[in-house]
Formats: structure tokens, sequence, C-alpha cells
């Protein structure tokens, strides 16, 4: 799924401590690797990166004993590659990464990290990518093409997790060439998607745009532009394409093939949880036909993702 945030220190945390915050989508977090985008930190200590009251500016902070309902829900590793694990500079970065290592929870997603699950005998590494300070820059495609080659010698199965592209409601669609938003380089998911894969990925999921995205089939491997935002108690903005989101249920074989493949549409109510249903098959099957015509996934009502 896309992007996680269970709230922000000091009062804007989820009731009974976060116990319960899952609850409602527990049915879907199951799965070999369950995969998913802690946009912000888990962390008490740091130094805000956000002066003063700037409209723009967002820095998130959850206790670090949050960590462990991310682990009860059935994550089995965090992407920490995106534009908050930085929010509370390196004493909050240290700190999220002791609160996962604690739960005996995996992440990924800083410079150079590849991290392998073994599954029923099956190396499975997943990289995370953004394009920001500290994570494997997916900016930089020559060396994200590198490291995903030196994943595929080490394991049977890679895994990308890209954070990329322009926010907002008006940024549901893959743009050719680099987008940027607020005048930073948000990167060319089009592009880094495709060299990935020719560098031996087998499956690409994006977040960061904060809305769905499309998805399409290249050289028999699936790329999910976005998967928009999962959860964000009180963190984000809300309403339509903002609380549209969805979950990616993927069967790969051993060796990398697509096999089988469904959305399952979930939406974030107020004031920032999960929930099963909403539009978000309607919106990525026609998003997909749109943006990538005879490479689109083809999906049906009931969330079933083919290919073209």
């Amino acid at each position: 799924m896309g992007d996680v945030v269970m709230g922000t220190l000091p009062d804007d945390l989820p009731p009974d401590d976060g116990a319960s915050f899952f609850e409602p989508v527990a049915d879907l977090l199951t799965g070999d690797v369950v995969l998913g985008n802690l946009e912000g930190t888990l962390t008490t200590d740091g130094t805000s990166k956000c002066d003063g009251d700037s409209p723009n500016c967002f820095a998130f902070h959850a206790p670090p004993s949050y960590g462990r309902w991310y682990k009860k829900a059935g994550f089995t590793v965090m992407n920490l590659a995106n534009n908050h694990i930085d929010d509370f500079g390196a004493e909050g970065r240290r700190e999220t990464m002791d609160a996962l290592r604690a739960v005996d929870l995996p992440f990924t997603g800083r410079l150079g990290q590849i991290t392998v699950q073994r599954v029923r005998g099956v190396r499975v590494a997943v990289i995370g990518f953004a394009p920001d300070q500290g994570s494997s820059d997916l900016k930089d495609i020559p060396a994200a093409r590198r490291l995903v080659s030196r994943a595929a010698k080490r394991a049977d199965i890679v895994v990308v997790m890209m954070h990329a592209g322009a926010e907002g409601s008006d940024h549901t669609h893959v743009e050719p060439g680099t987008e940027y938003f607020l005048g930073e380089d948000r990167g060319d998911s089009y592009r880094f998607s495709h060299a990935v894969i020719d560098a031996g990925a087998d499956l690409v999921v994006g977040s960061g745009p904060h809305v769905m995205r499309g998805m399409e089939f290249y050289k028999g491997r699936l790329i999910a532009y976005s998967l928009g935002n999962f959860a964000g108690y009180k963190v984000f903005g809300l309403g339509g394409l903002l609380s549209t989101s969805g979950l990616l249920d993927v069967t790969l074989r051993a060796d990398g093939t697509y096999e089988s493949g469904r959305l399952h549409p979930t939406r974030i109510v107020r004031p920032g949880t999960p929930e099963p249903g909403g539009d978000g098959i309607d919106l990525v099957a026609g998003l997909s036909e749109e943006d990538f015509g005879t490479q689109a996934a083809r999906i049906s009502s009931d969330g079933v993702i083919q290919r073209p």
C-alpha cells in the first residue's frame, strides 16, 4: 500500500494509543511480503525541520512505541525512502530505525540498502527509492540500475518501491518527463520504473502523489505508479481523490514472473483511518487506459488485474 501515518505528536494521535488503528483493514494486511511507506518518523527526539508557521511545511512524528502496531498489523517491511523520514533530523531518523528494529520489523530505503526476506525458500529483495537526501536516489537512474542489478544477483525476486511525482488531486496522471512540486525535482517515475525493470526488478510500486495513479505492464512486469494514501490520522487533506486508496495484492512466481493480482479498494475516513471500500478500482482502471493504452493493466470491476 501507499503512505501510512498513524498521527503526529503532540495532539494528533489516534484513540487507545493506536491499538485498534488497523482493525478495519486487518483482513487485507496478509501476505508473504506486506509493504507500506512509513510517511514520517517514530521519534520523540530531534528538531523539527519546520521553522515557524509555514503553511507548506509538515513534520510528522508518532511515538516510537507505535512500531509494535505496524508489526502487529502484519507489515513485514517498511519503506523509509520518502521526504518525511528526516522530518526530525538525524536523531529522529535514528530513533525511527531503532523503533522498528526493537519489534523485529525490517525496513528499506536508506542509501544503497537492499533488504532481503526469505519466504518459503524464495529470496525476496525490497529496495526503496526517493528523490531525497539519504535515500537511494531515483533521480540517479544509472545508480538505481546498478543497485537493482546487485539485488537481482542476491535474490530470486526484486520489489522496488518508489516515492515519486508531484502531489495533489490534479496529479493523478503519469506525466512524461521530470515532475516538480513546490520547485522540487520529484523524479521521472516512468523512465525510472522502466529502467529498474530492465535491470532486474519484478514489481514496482509507487507512492508520493497522495492520490492513486494508473498501472501498466512493461516486459511482463507490473508497475503501480501510485497507491495513494493508505492512512493518515489528522495529517492529510481528505475528500474525493485524496481519500481514495487501495491495497495491491500480487502473486509472483519464484522466478519473479507475474501470476495474478488484485486491487482491493480502500478509503480514508475522517479523521484519517483506513477502511475497505471506495472508488479505487474504477479510478485506477480508467487512469491506466488513459495513460498507457495497449500497455495498460486490465482491471476488472472486482479488481482483478490482468496483463494486456
